[in-house]
Parts: structure tokens; sequence; C-alpha cells
């Protein structure tokens, strides 16, 4: 019995929100119309951008792999992972035990091969060398005195700079570490040059294109950033069939290199009513607007609403083109009054 009574009382309470709305309407039509001023429009379908999302990661389009063209123990490590270097700030240094051994190696032979160069130019002077016999001295000299310079310029490397302005994102190696030629140290990113990489799906990719603006939002600054298409690789992914775009950010963003993003694809356009949000009404729930017929009298409709964006609110169902809505700031308009426009 308990239960019958409490779903009687629910469904009363639903029949009184349906026709809450509709009393005011009947009550209106039994009273003279009062004129009342209030803010019209005459509602038009409009195009909105379809957008499609998707999710990447940003990243530094300008990344950098530091190491050393001598090989040797490292004998101290300037900066660590998150240091903003400038270009040509020391990073790190080495020990060039072996380069200045090959450096003195290549002296000595510079000043061999010069002592015999001298001495045969003297004995060609008295003709007691051929021609050909003091130009093979010539040559080795020649060569001796290039592997020497190259030995003295190799000594200058045993200082790592930074080849780039940027931020250390990641370090290899440690002081005392042994370093070989090649071998990847640091690892430095360009903080001005941001992208996001991201994976569009074959349904969407026709109908991108490089340099369409894009609007990425960073939920870890809860900001929004302006960027553009920078390229679409032409070759899809075989196992999930989606291709690799990249997103060229704005240099003023804000953004960092490992932040996650949330991408906006504009894919197409679709017709739609918008309204502006302060001529919405809202009641016990609903939600609703006042609509001026022919004769200027103003009657509240329930509507269906949408997202809100920069020209309003979308709505769903409830109006079509060519309505002509009322409202005023104060909502003191009502059903039944004539609308003056103001």
């Amino acid at each position: 019995m308990k239960r019958s009574t409490r779903i009687l009382s629910s469904c009363c309470l639903a029949l009184l929100l349906l026709t809450g709305c509709s009393d005011e309407q009947q009550q209106a039509d039994a009273l003279t119309p009062v004129d009342i001023a209030a803010q019209t429009k005459t509602l038009a379908a409009i195009a909105l951008p379809v957008h499609y999302h998707t999710s990447g990661t940003v990243s530094s389009d300008h990344k950098v792999s530091v190491s050393s063209r001598l090989s040797g123990y490292i004998r101290s490590i300037k900066v660590r992972e998150g240091d903003r270097v400038k270009a040509g700030q020391l990073l790190f240094d080495v020990d060039p035990v072996n380069a200045r051994q090959a450096y003195a190696q290549a002296k000595a032979d510079q000043a061999d091969a010069a002592s015999d160069l001298n001495r045969y130019r003297s004995l060609l002077a008295d003709h007691a060398v051929s021609q050909q016999q003091y130009d093979k001295v010539r040559l080795r000299y020649v060569v001796a005195q290039s592997r020497a310079v190259q030995a003295e310029n190799l000594l200058q490397y045993a200082e790592v700079r930074s080849p780039v302005s940027g931020i250390v994102v990641e370090k290899h190696a440690s002081s005392g570490d042994l370093a070989s030629p090649g071998q990847s140290l640091l690892v430095l990113e360009d903080p001005s040059s941001l992208l996001v990489e991201t994976y569009v799906s074959e349904q969407f990719v026709a109908t991108i294109h490089e340099d369409d603006a894009v609007r990425v939002f960073i939920p870890g600054l809860d900001k929004t950033i302006d960027g553009h298409i920078r390229q679409i690789v032409k070759s899809a992914d075989r196992l999930s069939h989606q291709f690799l775009v990249k997103v060229a950010l704005s240099a003023d963003g804000g953004a960092y290199p490992g932040m996650f993003a949330e991408v906006n694809f504009a894919v197409g356009k679709r017709m739609a009513i918008m309204v502006p949000e302060t001529a919405l009404q809202k009641r016990s729930g609903l939600v609703g607007i006042y609509v001026v017929d022919a004769q200027s009298i103003a009657h509240y409709r329930q509507l269906r609403t949408g997202e809100q964006g920069e020209q309003g609110v979308e709505v769903l169902a409830g109006l079509n083109a060519g309505d002509v809505i009322a409202w005023r700031p104060d909502g003191g308009l009502r059903s039944g009054m004539r609308v003056k426009a103001e």
C-alpha cells in the first residue's frame, strides 16, 4: 500500500512539472495583453564547425642529442634535467688524455718532417738529391703539418658546449663515466618550437589540411592554445589505420614538452540555431524561452539545449529558423504580454 502511494506521489509531481509552465499560458490567455518593451531577435540557422577530438603529447620540434667527439672520462657535467641552457654554454668536459698524446705525437712528427725538409732543401740546392726526392720529403712535411693541426683542433672538443638554446630533458651520463664518440650523453629541446603529435582516423584525414587552424587544450594549464597543422604523414599505421599529424603551437602558449594535450580539428560544417544565454528561462530544472507570435504576443516554449559557444547556446529542439524570440534582462517578461522591440 505504501509502495502504491509513493508511485502515485511521483506521478503527480512529474505531472505538476510538465503542466506548471502551461498554467502561466492559460492564465495569460484570460487576461488583456499588457504592453512591455523587450529585446527581440529573429532566428536564423548558422553554420557551425563539426569538431573531431584527439589526444597527444607536447614535444619539441627541435631536439638535439649531445655527445663527445673525444674518448675519455667525463670530468664534470655542469647541468641536470630541467636546466635551461643558452647556445655556447659549457655542458660537460672530458679528460683529453688520448687527445693530448695524439697531439704531442703529431707535433713531434711535424718537427721531424720540418728538419728533413730543411736538410733536403740544402741538398737540392747543391744538386745532391733529385727533385723527386725533395718533393717526397716536402709532401711528408705537409701531411705531418695537417695532422698536427687536426690533433690540436681535437683538443678543443674536451669542452662540450650547447649547440642551441633550450632545456635539458635527458641525461645519460654522470661525472666519472667513460664517454665515447657518438654516444648520446645529453638531450636538449627548444621550448620555443613546440608541437603536438597526435593520430587522426582515416575517416577524417581527408577533411583536414596543412596550415589549418587548430585549437589545442592543455588540461595541465587549463588553457586553450592556438595552433596549426604543420604536417600530415600520408601513411597510416597498419594496425590502427590512423595517420600521424603534427600540430605546431604558438610560441607564447606557455606549454612545456611532455604535457598532455587535447586537439580539436574542424572537420566540417553543420547548421544550428543559436540563442543568447540571457534569453533562456530556467524553471524547475527545465529550460525555455519566450517566442513572439504574429500579433507580438509572447508565449513560453520549452527547449532542449546543447553546448554553449561563442555565438550563444545551441538549441537542439523547440525552435526553428524564422522564429522571433524575446527577453528582458530583469526577467519581467511573461506569457501573454504584447512585446514592443527595444
